[in-house]
């Protein structure tokens, strides 16, 4: 693999990338477990950060606010807390999402030579059992994507310490990557915190009749440095965190170089749209630019 100079890899990180078995298995399975891409030194630094940043420290501000933007403020208490993009307010937590071995992993995983950010959401689930914002529900990320070219995309969940099903890991519905999508009128494109959760059940259930799958949750045991990768159509979600200190982590999805905007429609025939749409930069025809280095910024660029 021969990458640019910004994107150099150690020896002793090149031997964390995923093996042709990992990658086939990622492909079976839909997920990824890694190793350990993380140092104690860096996820203290993030940590470090991410408190900054529930005080009120921005190093920039988005120039407008999106229609749907995940924003916890104090005032709204103690509920899951959702923040998007955290890697374009803060210069600190920026620095440690944009590790070119993140982008590394990610590109051998998705079969790509560029990878940029698409979004980075920081999430905080606080240790309160009966807080129903906890109870994450099935969903599968390409959902709100409608607008994005790519099949290939796929998201970094990197916890800032061990996780596990105590304290509400993410958890995944094993190869439903690799399902066909019952056909249907209802509206996927809204924000899972806004559906019924038995709602979202039975349509996964129908789902993995509708391919004659079983739903096999598995939830990912994640330790500390590591992080756990899931392609784009694997449906995934998280039960109440148990533990008595918060679950803390950072949701960092990511899109292939070959990844665009494109019209996409709601079932009501009005346009599907994405944060992103009223951020970026315009393409040279007047559409959205997935590659505005701004708010998608490159993590990852070499030929294999």
């Amino acid at each position: 693999m021969t990458v640019a100079p910004e994107f150099v890899l150690t020896p002793a990180e090149t031997a964390l990338l995923p093996t042709p078995e990992d990658v086939a298995g990622y492909r079976e399975h839909g997920w990824y477990l890694s190793g350990r891409l993380f140092t104690d030194q860096e996820l203290d630094t993030l940590q470090a950060a991410t408190d900054d940043y529930y005080e009120g420290r921005r190093d920039r501000a988005l120039a407008v606010r999106p229609p749907r933007l995940a924003a916890w403020e104090p005032a709204h208490g103690p509920v899951q807390r959702h923040n998007d993009y955290v890697h374009y307010e803060s210069d600190a937590i920026a620095a440690i999402l944009r590790k070119p071995l993140v982008g590394a992993v990610a590109a051998v995983l998705a079969g790509a030579e560029e990878i940029r950010i698409f979004q980075s959401t920081l999430i905080f689930k606080p240790p309160v059992p009966e807080e129903p914002s906890n109870q994450v529900p099935w969903h599968f990320d390409k959902h709100y994507w409608h607008t994005s070219t790519s099949e290939e995309m796929l998201t970094a969940f990197i916890p800032f310490h061990d996780c596990g099903v105590e304290n509400g890991t993410i958890t995944m519905v094993d190869g439903s990557n690799r399902w066909a999508e019952l056909p249907s009128e209802e509206d996927a494109t809204r924000h899972f915190a806004q559906r019924d959760r038995a709602e979202l059940e039975s349509i996964l259930a129908a789902n993995a009749r509708h391919n004659g799958a079983e739903v096999r949750k598995v939830p990912v045991v994640i330790p500390r440095g590591h992080v756990s990768f899931h392609h784009c159509r694997t449906y995934h979600g998280s039960g109440a965190n148990l533990a008595d200190f918060p679950r803390r982590a950072i949701s960092l999805h990511l899109q292939d170089g070959a990844n665009a905007y494109r019209h996409a429609t709601r079932p009501d025939g009005s346009p599907a749209s994405y944060n992103h749409d009223v951020l970026v930069r315009r393409t040279a025809d007047g559409r959205p630019d997935y590659a505005d280095p701004e708010i998608c910024p490159v993590v990852w660029r070499g030929a294999r």
